[in-house]
């Protein structure tokens, strides 16, 4: 589902945060190709966390956009992807593939999955590709203060939809901060934990 282009870049943002401690995490996991390849790069021994509902994308809002609710009604579309649903048993594979040896993939809604779990370290690098608004901010809102401090935040969908962006934005206004809006030479959103 990824183009090569933005697999690669990812690779090469992660790359520059494997010295940093903690844990690896993606929300938004799909078939699980890109954690695979992120932990087969920082290596087998790390923590890696899979959070995902495995049930596809949960209905875009008003908020998510225009073209977020236009691809989610256009079941016929190359691109729909049966709304990124994909069954647990790909990303499982996909981790074993990568070699890593501690991996936990965690089923069910960002909402219901993340404010609840516990973590026995702080997150070094956190990928987020929830899509819409409610994913994103519902991750940032249980996630962000997780994140050890230099480590880094992936937003995938940032350029991609509406709502993302908003999430984004939203949160780091209502807590106050001020971290930096990156991007990469690649083209990939991300934000340093300051």
């Amino acid at each position: 589902m990824i183009p090569i282009e933005t697999y690669i870049g990812n690779l090469i943002l992660t790359e520059q945060f494997k010295n940093i401690h903690g844990s690896i995490v993606e929300c938004g996991v799909w078939r699980g190709g890109m954690i695979a390849g992120v932990a087969e790069l920082l290596g087998k021994d790390r923590n890696y966390f899979l959070f995902d509902s495995f049930e596809g994308l949960p209905p875009a809002k008003e908020i998510d956009g225009y073209a977020a609710n236009a691809w989610q009604n256009d079941k016929n579309s190359p691109l729909y992807l049966d709304n990124c649903k994909a069954e647990m048993s790909f990303a499982e594979k996909a981790m074993k593939m990568s070699g890593a040896k501690n991996f936990k993939l965690i089923k069910g809604w960002f909402s219901d999955s993340l404010p609840k779990y516990s973590f026995d370290e702080k997150i070094a690098i956190l990928r987020l590709d929830g899509d819409w608004y409610d994913s994103t901010i519902d991750c940032l809102t249980s996630l962000y203060d997780k994140v050890n401090k230099g480590g880094v935040i992936i937003i995938d969908d940032y350029y991609v939809w509406d709502g993302c962006s908003k999430a984004v934005h939203d949160y780091l206004s209502k807590k106050g901060l001020t971290a930096k809006i990156r991007q990469s030479a690649d083209g990939i959103c991300y934000i340093i934990k300051d």
